[in-house]
């Protein structure tokens, strides 16, 4: 990538980084992006029924087309102030590596290709999708392995910060909102009544009482507690944000199965706690010796990266969970996702850029058969 490029690279970055798009709302986003695939004169440009956008660069022969993929998404609100600052080694801002930089490499990729000359026998799609955050629930990703199904000889997803790491294994997410409703009252004249909020700790008491194994790896988290009118009213309705996850399929249904049981033990005459599953990643994977995670570490140690193998919640887990060859790697290294001190390194971008397009050319001249 020379200077040229590299900077238009980051100035694109920022761009997309300077659009709000929290999960649900990644529409002026997804036509940014769709404005830049025309500007590549790439073809068969579209926007489905949730969001995602899709563009094809044509391919040479008759090979099975490669998928690659960003999210669109972040976990910020609309109303998140989107300061970003530029450094000589690093630009900083809400967002900025999951996953502006991601989003930019789908057009640095077609950048790169023309620059170089590369014409790669297989139709490359590439995709700007929606729902990977928080509740999205990877409804982005859903729709778009509904469509492709096993025609991709592979999956590629982008990821900003994760420049070494390669992903070929899908954690299981399981997500409860838990919600206590009583009939409420005043905290002095009607004291002895049940309060939503008491009633709901104690759940989260027991919740976190359970016993969860070190290995496989299984983790609760409590990441939302709202709930009560005032401090001298007993709260008719509180609620909480779980957040299960395991690297076994098993071992997570049997949490899942657990906390429904506290659940219905906890309701009473006066106390109504209920649970509703709002976000579910299934658990998927392929062998640290498929082709695919083989290729994919070679080009990492072809730029001089030790490759890292690894499990993550990432839009991999659905081509995963159906058995489709998928992996999610990073552009370059970076600090502070999820938070407004979100930072990125530029310099290791070349390293990050070179290492997709060497994964693509793997997989067009069967280096590894997939």
């Amino acid at each position: 990538m020379d200077s040229a490029t590299f900077n238009r690279f980051i100035e694109l970055t920022i761009a997309i980084q300077q659009i709000p798009a929290p999960f649900f709302y990644e529409k002026e986003r997804a036509e940014f992006m769709r404005k830049r695939f025309q500007d590549e004169n790439l073809v068969d440009i579209s926007i489905d029924e949730i969001g995602n956008v899709y563009a094809r660069l044509p391919g040479s022969g008759s090979n099975k087309p490669i998928l690659v993929s960003a999210h669109l998404d972040t976990v910020f609100p609309l109303e998140t102030e989107l300061g970003v600052e530029r450094l000589a080694d690093k630009v900083s801002g809400p967002g900025i590596g999951d996953n502006a930089i991601g989003l930019a490499g789908l057009i640095g990729l077609a950048w790169e290709l023309n620059q170089r000359h590369i014409e790669l026998k297989s139709d490359i799609w590439f995709v700007a999708n929606v729902g990977e955050e928080g509740l999205g629930d990877l409804r982005g990703m859903r729709a778009i392995v509904e469509r492709f199904a096993d025609l991709p000889q592979a999956y590629i997803i982008l990821e900003g910060m994760a420049l070494g790491q390669i992903y070929h294994r899908g954690l299981g997410v399981h997500r409860f909102r838990i919600t206590a409703r009583t009939s409420g009252g005043h905290s002095w004249v009607d004291h002895g009544k049940p309060s939503a909020i008491h009633d709901l700790v104690q759940v989260v008491t027991r919740i976190l009482s359970i016993e969860i194994p070190e290995q496989p790896r299984t983790t609760i988290n409590v990441g939302v507690i709202k709930g009560g009118i005032s401090v001298n009213s007993i709260a008719p309705e509180a609620h909480i944000e779980l957040d299960l996850r395991s690297e076994d399929e098993t071992t997570l249904v049997d949490l899942v199965n657990q906390i429904k049981g506290i659940i219905d033990n906890s309701n009473g005459p006066d106390i109504q706690i209920i649970a509703e599953t709002i976000s579910r990643r299934p658990t998927g994977n392929i062998s640290r010796n498929h082709p695919l995670v083989k290729l994919a570490a070679q080009s990492l140690k072809s730029v001089g990266i030790q490759p890292r193998l690894n499990i993550g919640s990432t839009d991999a887990n659905l081509p995963l969970s159906r058995g489709y060859p998928a992996v999610c790697i990073g552009l370059t290294t970076g600090s502070g996702a999820h938070t407004i001190n979100e930072f990125v390194n530029i310099t290791p971008l070349h390293l990050g850029m070179q290492q997709l397009i060497s994964i693509l050319e793997g997989i067009d001249t069967a280096k590894y058969a997939l």
